[in-house]
């Protein structure tokens, strides 16, 4: 696989992932424990949210950016 094919086949999975990940997120922010928390507990709780898909990102990244076998 080249690397233009590897990469257009990252981005529709990261578009997908996020819209994925977006949704489950705003799922758990409904839930009933959380809109109870407290102001600081609910800003860890986006905080942790807002930067936690990108790990699962990274691998991705790594296999799209890779060197073409010649």
């Amino acid at each position: 696989m080249t690397r233009r094919t590897r990469k257009l086949a990252g981005t529709a999975l990261i578009i997908a992932f996020v819209t994925v990940y977006a949704l489950v997120a705003m799922a758990l922010a409904q839930a009933r424990a959380l809109q109870e928390a407290n102001g600081l507990v609910q800003g860890l709780f986006y905080a942790l949210l807002g930067v936690s898909w990108v790990l699962p990102i990274f691998p991705l990244i790594k296999w799209m950016e890779r060197k073409d076998a010649e």
